[in-house]
């Protein structure tokens, strides 16, 4: 008979995790408290149920909101020491006959602490087929700290034209809180913990004039700079300069703003301080050996004394300076080893693992330039000689000759092997000769613009038969660059006796050397940083500015983002920034950005494309019969080989998944949401580039699944390649000098006697010193490392992300698909036929191997050089 009394109800399930006493991304307001008192003397956390189908009495415009409920039992989960999710009960008072069916939650948090609010799920919905699934992935503060109701979505996806008409005014309204542009939000202020505001800001935090070590800033309307933006911080501005927003300069500590639910997770956050106080300890204290050494001071001492950076390591020396340095910085000690031990080695790189000697062959130099760490440079010869597109710099025209190089081409001529696609080019002389003055005025740094000629053997593997090493040619008053002083070296013969032989390799050693500064130059300056990091930032603040967390573009893109903004901003404090590690080792030192800033006025988004790259680039040709539409030049090229059987799986995944909400053109140019993302991408984030003819105008599907592709493409693949295997190319610094000090040698010089009598010494006196070396390759070692919670392509930390089933279907077709890839890559590195797979130094290429059949990511931890992940993390 009671029964008949019983109010309707729905029971679901809370995920949460709580913050713990370990959280090193909080960095203000509130102290841990404990969560049982408040628990007790506040409403603890409550969620509120809005009705997609019943309108509200007092807001005609508005679903029906339900009474707040209380998460159950919190009190018997002890506050944790460390991260772990933590499932709760909730029982909604629900008719769903009455009130409809629930569409989105309010949560709020009267607890002092914040915690990570992952999902809600009901289950048993009277009239609905399958649970409700409300999906948040976010950090929830104190409700004190907002002024504005925490509101998550169901897991549905929804164009703004097919949204329930009750949620739209609270989809508006949290698209408007994260633009930052709710009349309640202050904005003349540093941005706190819990603020959740995405607004552009131009490259202004770089420099520090306060210490008289001012950068130029980068991008704005009126800069000479142009630049993409980046996530703004409203940090105070120098006091000396107040254009410039100050920073902060302690990495293991955030101590600047990013959105919250952009910062590392708990994982990320301890794998980054764990890989970075190895570093420290793997760098800090070779560099007090290196002050302290007397044979030859800032110098290794052979190639030998570079081994035991891998090879058990170095000595510690027991002397008084070293427990000075404990008592300036403290935590060294907890970290370092003690004088008289051995430090920590290294991972020994693979370049060098297998055979200490393959770097030096030309055939693993040139390999590299197809599967090594910059694959996307090479480009095919097409005029000889070589010319300059450089305008008011004088005849840049390349002194290469045909006699240079006929004889390693056989029967060919120069004009047969260029009409054949035999002949390839290495080309960084416009890069660098507009900066190398500047350049070359850095102390202990003399740089080349180089040029490296290649042939395509029948082999199909590239050998260097030129490398043209070139500097400014000043006009008389030694005022504007006329021209350029160029010579050439070619490989050297093996006539001549053996004396004369051992110099003219180790020139040759040398030529090769001033080639790779410039190709490690560009690949961490434009490769890397630009090409990937800088310019995805904007597409990440437009996305999660213009588009709701349930439309389909945001459900699609929103995996590829992730920690992107964190990394660069960490990049911005000690990276990128005035003397930060890229300055300190890398040969443009301060003058790295404006290199960076020159090069983005001529970056295309169209062409990041990989099948449009290799067009470009002249080492494939269109076809139609292949699967991508091209063919290549080279078919044993390792990068363009996977990376285009994976461009495909992207672009097929895009194709479909897009294709299922926008069945029509008109369907794309109608979504305001869709529209306003594109304009803002264009006009705000790259608006120093928006009057460019080439952006697509998002007016027909294909252009939204291209460009998706491209934003994939970008953000997971084409990071992968240039960043996993720096440590394994470039850890042993010698295979991938990041700067060379002096002039090559020329006959009856100190320097020329020195390659005659210890060409060791000669080479190691010539490339990245010491200090630059224990700096560099400690860096790269963090950055080479895949964290233990990666999500690799084709794979989604939240397993319902989507409630469309059709949705569904086609990501398990594309996560299949990267598993085929994953065999074939396989197969492929075991054909001995295919000699750039291996190469001299017997590594295999895998930096393109999904890894997407690894559901926990052990196998990849690391360095591994393989894998890719599905964003820009590290």
């Amino acid at each position: 008979m009671f029964g008949l009394f019983t109010r309707a109800q729905l029971k679901g399930k809370v995920l949460l995790q709580r913050r713990n006493v370990l959280d090193l991304n909080h960095s203000s307001g509130a102290p841990l408290s404990h969560d049982t008192w408040d628990e007790f003397t506040t409403k603890g956390v409550t969620c509120q149920l809005i009705s997609s189908t019943v309108a509200d009495q007092n807001d005609a415009s508005r679903g029906l909101v339900g009474e707040e409920e209380r998460v159950e039992h919190w009190v018997m989960h002890l506050p944790p020491i460390t991260h772990s999710d933590t499932t709760y009960d909730v029982t909604f008072d629900w008719d769903v006959k009455k009130q409809g069916l629930p569409g989105a939650v309010i949560v709020r948090n009267y607890h002092a602490t914040q915690f990570l609010l992952k999902t809600i799920t009901i289950d048993h919905v009277p009239g609905h087929h399958g649970p409700i699934v409300f999906i948040a992935n976010s950090w929830v503060y104190n409700t004190d700290k907002y002024h504005y109701d925490r509101v998550f979505f169901t897991n549905d996806t929804c164009l703004p034209s097919n949204m329930p008409v009750l949620l739209q005014p609270y989809r508006e309204e949290e698209l408007q809180i994260l633009r930052g542009d709710h009349p309640k939000q202050k904005n003349d202020r540093a941005y706190q913990d819990h603020d959740r505001v995405y607004r552009y800001d131009l490259y202004n935090d770089l420099g520090d004039p306060d210490n008289k070590s001012p950068r130029p800033t980068l991008g704005g309307p009126d800069s000479p700079y142009p630049y993409p933006r980046r996530g703004r911080t409203g940090r105070k501005p120098m006091k000396s300069d107040p254009t410039c927003e100050s920073r902060n300069v302690v990495p293991v500590l955030q101590q600047f703003y990013v959105p919250r639910d952009e910062c590392f997770n708990h994982v990320k956050k301890a794998d980054f301080t764990s890989y970075l106080l190895k570093a420290i300890s793997a760098g800090i204290l070779p560099l007090a050996r290196e002050l302290l050494d007397t044979a030859v001071p800032r110098e290794f001492d052979d190639f030998q004394d570079m081994y035991k950076l891998y090879e058990g390591g170095i000595k510690i020396p027991d002397v008084p300076v070293m427990d000075l340095m404990f008592k300036v910085f403290p935590p060294l000690k907890s970290i370092c080893p003690s004088g008289g031990s051995y430090l920590l080695k290294m991972p020994m790189p693979e370049v060098i693992k297998n055979d200490k000697l393959a770097w030096r062959t030309d055939e693993e130099f040139a390999r590299e330039m197809l599967a090594g760490l910059n694959p996307h440079i090479i480009t095919r010869l097409q005029e000889f000689p070589p010319t300059s597109k450089l305008d008011g710099y004088g005849d840049q025209t390349s002194n290469i000759k045909v006699e240079h190089i006929q004889p390693y081409l056989g029967k060919l001529t120069v004009d047969k092997a260029i009409a054949d696609g035999r002949l390839f080019i290495l080309d960084h002389h416009d890069n660098f000769i507009p900066q190398l003055l500047k350049i070359n005025s850095l102390e202990n740094t003399f740089v080349y613009a180089t040029r490296t000629l290649l042939i395509l053997q029948d082999d199909d593997t590239l050998k260097p038969i030129a490398i043209e090493l070139s500097r400014p040619r000043l006009d008389e008053i030694g005022t504007k660059v006329v021209g350029s002083d160029s010579k050439v070296y070619t490989p050297p013969s093996s006539a001549g006796c053996e004396s004369d032989s051992k110099v003219q390799d180790t020139i040759w050693q040398l030529a090769k050397a001033y080639a790779a500064v410039n190709d490690s130059a560009w690949h961490g300056l434009i490769s890397h940083w630009l090409h990937t990091h800088a310019v995805i930032e904007p597409f990440i603040i437009a996305t999660n500015r213009q588009l709701s967390v349930t439309h389909p573009i945001y459900k699609l893109l929103q995996p590829h983002y992730r920690d992107t903004m964190m990394i660069n901003a960490l990049a911005r404090q000690v990276l990128i920034s005035a003397g930060g590690f890229f300055e300190m080792t890398v040969c443009p030192g301060e003058y790295a950005l404006r290199i960076s800033s020159d090069v983005y006025k001529n970056w295309n988004f169209t062409e990041q494309a990989l099948p449009v790259d290799l067009i470009k680039r002249g080492v494939a040709k269109h076809d139609s019969t292949c699967p991508c539409g091209v063919s290549l030049l080279i078919k044993d090229y390792p990068y363009a080989v996977d990376g285009l059987a994976v461009w495909l799986a992207i672009e097929n995944w895009a194709d479909e998944y897009v294709k299922i909400y926008y069945p029509s053109d008109n369907m794309v140019q109608d979504d305001a949401e869709l529209q306003a993302w594109w304009k803002e991408v264009r006009e705000v984030g790259h608006g120093d580039i928006k009057d460019q003819p080439w952006w697509p105008k998002m007016a027909t599907v294909q252009e939204l699944v291209r460009s998706c592709a491209t934003i994939i493409w970008i953000a997971s693949a084409l990071h992968a390649a240039v960043n996993f295997g720096q440590y394994s190319y470039a850890g042993y610094l010698p295979n991938r000098p990041t700067v060379s000090r002096r002039p090559m040698p020329e006959p009856g010089t100190e320097e020329y006697q020195e390659v005659e009598t210890n060409p060791d010494m000669a080479f190691i006196h010539t490339i990245t010193s010491q200090l630059q070396s224990i700096i560099g390759v400690s860096v790269i070692e963090v950055l080479s490392n895949h964290s233990s919670d990666e999500v690799y392509l084709g794979q989604r930390d939240e397993p319902q992300w989507t409630s469309d089933d059709r949705a569904k279907k086609v990501f398990d077709k594309f996560s299949k698909s990267l598993i085929d890839i994953e065999k074939s890559i396989i197969s492929r590195n075991k054909d001995e036929n295919l000699k750039n797979r291996n190469g001299p130094a017997q590594f295999p290429y895998m930096l393109l191997y999904p890894n997407t059949s690894d559901i926990d990511g052990e196998s990849a931890t690391g360095i591994t050089a393989k894998g890719i992940p599905n964003s820009i993390s590290i």
